[in-house]
């Protein structure tokens, strides 16, 4: 008799997450326990408990009666959560030039060759995920654990927009541009230097998205008229 091996609850949360953050699973589509149990091979009680930890990160909306749905996150919504990480992160960056260690140092600039790597060959998806990195290294350096506890509850509905922020023309140029002042700051412990050079950076990521948003629907009118 064959044993057939199912997910464990950690597998099943990780593989639901990430099909929502691919958008694989869409705004408001309709999370049924016993299909997704069936396409994922996993028990009904594993993903019972993936949903609500999915919920309680923001990216699933469970409802009474109704069951679960993938929580649409407008992008008015992911502009406020980039104002409210523009301060989060740019305190971020001010102790991350403070702490940095030559070590650190040589990290961060490691990350930004790479995303020039990236750029340069049109690897744009690349190019986001060392993004994430960077950013990532920096809160690692910054030690301050509100912050990184805070972040940390904000970069779900965050990551699924990143991605089109960049393909606003000349916006991975720029990033890499605002990326190498705030990584050039923190090199030269300069606090002020890095936390301003932070927070220009997270404004225009913030107006990139806006532009994303005004493109998006200027295609949609222009389908509707034709």
């Amino acid at each position: 008799m064959l044993h057939v091996m199912t997910l464990t609850d950690e597998e099943c949360y990780v593989r639901l997450r990430e099909a929502i953050m691919r958008e694989e699973l869409l705004p408001n589509e309709r999370l049924i326990e016993m299909d997704l149990a069936q396409s994922l091979g996993a028990g009904r009680a594993a993903i019972r408990t993936a949903l609500a930890r999915l919920e309680q990160e923001g990216l699933v909306q469970r409802e009474r009666y109704r069951g679960a749905r993938v929580r649409l996150i407008s992008e008015a919504e992911a502009i406020e959560i980039l104002e409210v990480r523009a301060s989060l992160e740019s305190l971020v960056a001010r102790y991350a030039a403070i702490n940095a260690t030559p070590e650190d140092c040589d990290g961060l600039f490691t990350h930004l060759a790479e995303q020039q790597r990236c750029i340069e060959v049109g690897n744009l998806l690349r190019s986001s995920e060392i993004n994430g990195k960077l950013h990532q290294t920096l809160l690692r350096i910054a030690n301050h654990a509100t912050a990184t506890r805070l972040l940390d509850m904000l970069k779900p509905q965050n990551v699924r927009f990143q991605y089109r922020t960049i393909l606003v023309p000349g916006r991975p140029e720029n990033s890499l541009q605002e990326h190498r002042a705030i990584v050039t700051a923190v090199a030269n412990h300069d606090p002020e230097w890095a936390e301003t050079a932070m927070r220009v950076h997270l404004s225009h990521v913030a107006e990139a998205l806006r532009q994303a948003r005004r493109t998006r629907q200027i295609s949609q009118e222009e389908g509707e008229h034709n």
